[in-house]
């Protein structure tokens, strides 16, 4: 009596390998390439992340003056002085903004820029090569911001007042920075 023996062998063979690397790539296009596209898709330019958003621009290389127009629905970069402003293309959300200072006695002081390519200016940054910026206080309807002058973030605040206490505790700091030494 003569008895077959099936040979058996472990793994997978050529074709069911292709077959489960194609379901995964499909389910990789599917699903993951969506959550990387909403990832990689820039927020619109705000008060709060205003400084964050243009330093990590494609437009910004390492300093650079910001301009923005059409009551700051237009918004426009340079680099230098001697650079031609080039429009920021990403979405902007700046309407209604105001641009605050503060004077030599300490008042607030609302800002007039000046005009851009005929239009009036309603907001104007400058970064520097060192990680600064124009210091600045945005008021936006009912919504007030503080933009601190070095590296602290843009804090949200309840008044202009407030504002204006978190503009001089930074001088203050600022100007006692040998106290540390």
């Amino acid at each position: 009596m003569t008895t077959k023996r099936y040979k058996y062998h472990n793994g997978f063979s050529l074709i069911e390998l292709l077959i489960v690397i194609i379901i995964i790539s499909i389910v990789y296009f599917l699903g993951f390439s969506s959550i990387e596209k909403q990832l990689n898709t820039t927020k619109a330019l705000t008060p709060l992340n205003l400084k964050k958003s243009i330093i990590n621009s494609d437009f910004f290389q390492g300093s650079g003056t910001l301009v923005c127009i059409n009551k700051c629905k237009s918004c426009y970069i340079r680099k230098d002085i001697n650079s031609p402003f080039q429009e920021y293309k990403n979405k902007i959300n700046l309407k209604n903004i105001e641009a605050y200072t503060l004077d030599s006695q300490d008042s607030l002081q609302e800002i007039e820029y000046g005009r851009y390519q005929d239009e009036k200016i309603c907001l104007m940054l400058q970064f520097y090569p060192n990680g600064s910026s124009t210091q600045i206080i945005l008021k936006q309807d009912d919504s007030v911001y503080f933009l601190p002058a070095f590296f602290d973030k843009t804090q949200k605040v309840d008044s202009l007042n407030d504002a204006k206490d978190l503009w001089l505790k930074e001088n203050s700091l600022v100007s006692n920075h040998g106290d540390f030494y």
